[in-house]
């Protein structure tokens, strides 16, 4: 039996971005799914399977969270009331939840950062994370890694065929 990549997903969960620089540029100390408040033409818009989160962070005011820099672009068949693809978006959690994560994310050198935004039952959702910068050792450090475990598994496979 193999494994592909549909298998692998949760059901009921359809991929729209990831952010793959922030795992090469943070260290994820803890993740968090959390909704978004979304007009219609972003919502159609991400059905596209079209958004950007690479800039992207989010940002605690007055015990709202707000997803900043995330890019989803004009819907193709929208008219003049298309949304702005660059605006600020709330983000949807419990007060205890904003609380948690913002004790940890005002701490020096902690941040909130995107991980990936997807359709889960249908609803819009973000993975949102607290994490810390990685330095340029750490950087390649991590780089050490990730090809160490690529040629163990390359030797692995080699060895059972």
């Amino acid at each position: 039996m193999a494994n592909t990549k549909k298998d692998k997903e949760e059901e009921g969960v359809k991929n729209i971005c990831r952010n793959k620089r922030a795992f090469h540029a943070y260290e994820i100390i803890d993740k968090l799914e959390c909704g978004i408040v979304l007009t219609g033409t972003e919502v159609k818009s991400l059905r596209e399977g079209s958004a950007n989160l690479e800039d992207a962070y989010a940002r605690i005011d007055e015990r709202e969270v707000w997803l900043i820099g995330s890019d989803i672009p004009e819907y193709t068949m929208g008219n003049r009331m298309n949304h702005k693809p660059k605006r600020p978006r709330k983000l949807l959690l419990h007060r205890r939840e904003i609380e948690k994560f913002a004790a940890k994310a005002t701490q020096k050198g902690f941040t909130l950062v995107p991980l990936r935004m997807y359709f889960k039952n249908g609803l819009a959702k973000v993975e949102l994370a607290v994490a810390r910068g990685k330095q340029a050792h750490d950087k390649r450090e991590s780089k050490k890694k990730a090809d160490a475990q690529r040629e163990i598994r390359r030797a692995m496979n080699s060895r059972n065929r």
